[in-house]
Order: C-alpha cells, then sequence, then structure tokens
C-alpha cells in the first residue's frame, strides 16, 4: 500500500489495461465539463442567495459533497446491472474476457467503500473504549490510518464518477454507457427528492436537465470519435 493516499487512488481508480485506447481530447473535455459544471453549481446557489454568510458556505460545500456521495451511491447501484447486460450480451468467449476484466472495477467499488468503512470505525463513539485502550501509540496509528483512508476515499469518489469504476478495463466504450445511464438517473433523482428548492422552477429544470443532456452529449461524441478513430464499437464489442 502506498504511503501517498492520492497516488494509491490513482492506482486503484484509474484505467489501466494493456492496449487501452485512450483520447486525450476527450480528457480534456470531459476535465473542462467537470469545471464548468461546478462553476455553474456555484453561481446558481450565489445568484439564489444559497451563500451569505461562512455558515452557508459550509453549508454549500456539505450540499455538493452529499451530491458526490450521492452519485456514487447510484453509480454503485447500477454499475452491476449496466456491465451484467453488457457481459450478457457478449457472445462466446468475450464473456469470459469482459468478467475476467470486471474483477478490477469491482475491485475500485470495494476499495472506496472499504475506506469510507475504515475512517468510519476509526471514529466511531462506540469504539471509544478500544482507543483508550490501545493508548497514545495506538491512537497515533489509528488517526494516520484515518486520515489515509479519509483521503484516499474522498479522491477515490472524484476517480470513480470521472472515470465510471474503470470500466475502461471492460471495454472503452463501457463507461460512456453508464455515464449516459447515471446522468440520467441522477436527473430523475433530483426532480424526485425537489434539489435546489430555492432556485425557481424553470432555472431549475434547465440545471437539473443540463448535466444528463451534457453527458449524453459527451458520451456520444466519444463513442464516435472511438469509432472513427480506432474502429470501437457496442456492436464489435459483443462480437456481432
Amino acid at each position: 500500500m502506498s504511503g501517498n493516499p492520492f497516488y494509491a487512488a490513482q492506482l486503484a481508480f484509474r484505467p489501466s489495461r494493456p492496449g487501452i485506447v485512450n483520447d486525450p481530447e476527450v480528457r480534456k473535455l470531459q476535465l473542462w465539463r467537470t469545471a464548468l459544471g461546478l462553476v455553474a453549481w456555484v453561481g446558481l446557489m450565489v445568484t439564489y442567495n444559497a451563500v451569505v454568510s461562512a455558515d452557508d458556505v459550509k453549508a454549500v460545500a456539505d450540499d455538493r459533497f452529499n451530491q458526490s456521495w450521492s452519485s456514487f451511491l447510484v453509480l454503485v447501484r447500477t454499475f452491476p446491472v449496466v456491465v451484467g447486460a453488457f457481459v450478457a450480451a457478449a457472445r462466446g468467449a468475450l464473456r469470459r474476457v469482459y468478467l475476467r476484466r470486471a474483477l478490477r472495477s469491482l475491485g475500485a467499488v470495494v476499495a472506496i467503500m472499504a475506506s469510507m468503512g475504515t475512517s468510519a470505525c476509526a471514529m466511531a463513539p462506540e469504539l471509544a473504549g478500544l482507543r483508550d485502550a490501545v493508548g497514545l501509540p495506538g491512537k497515533i496509528i489509528i488517526g494516520v490510518l484515518c486520515l489515509w483512508s479519509i483521503g484516499f476515499a474522498l479522491y477515490g469518489i472524484g476517480l470513480s464518477l470521472a472515470h465510471v469504476f474503470r470500466t475502461a478495463d471492460i471495454h472503452e466504450v463501457v463507461p460512456q454507457i453508464l455515464a449516459g445511464t447515471l446522468g440520467w438517473e441522477m436527473a430523475l433523482l433530483d426532480l424526485v427528492t425537489g434539489a435546489y428548492p430555492q432556485v425557481p422552477a424553470g432555472a431549475r429544470a434547465v440545471f437539473i436537465l443540463g448535466a444528463p443532456i451534457t453527458v449524453t452529449a459527451l458520451s456520444w461524441w466519444e463513442m464516435h470519435r472511438l469509432r472513427r478513430h480506432h474502429g470501437l464499437t457496442v456492436r464489435n464489442a459483443l462480437g456481432r
């Protein structure tokens, strides 16, 4: 295990299959989309007076983290459905190949859940007696482990969303399918739960629907580039 939690997160959550197609133009566009999305979200909060004090800043930051965590949890639930359907639709020996490759994606899920669980257990009030029993050296070790796990988990959540649980290790077309599905699921969740109640209905609808539309457009463009420049399509990925 690396002593640097951020480097360890990169190893755990970035696709690394030999021969994988990596399109730098798409990566740049994804970074711009993420940055512009964050700017738009902050602008929305400021415009409609969600941030007027230091306490509001903390509340908005907590809300943003909760949204990222919610996206992560939705992705965890969506992941086995989409990947399972993709593997089931593949023909012949491709199924075994994709199942074997999916172990890395599954490992990413387990890693992020384990790191969140470790930090939660380390700070749990129920374990105060254990922390007292191990003394100062034990508390220092627990504290370092907790900080490492938090850094790994927080960075890992971002990488998991950006790289869609490193599903490109399964096949290059899988992240686009999964990302588009996740985007529309999150939009539906925001509509059902009444997210951004302080924002007028029109602006709220544009903001909520803008994210999945943008993700879908980006996914379509990336699939177009994969087909045009690398000959990769969903059809040939499934052996059809």
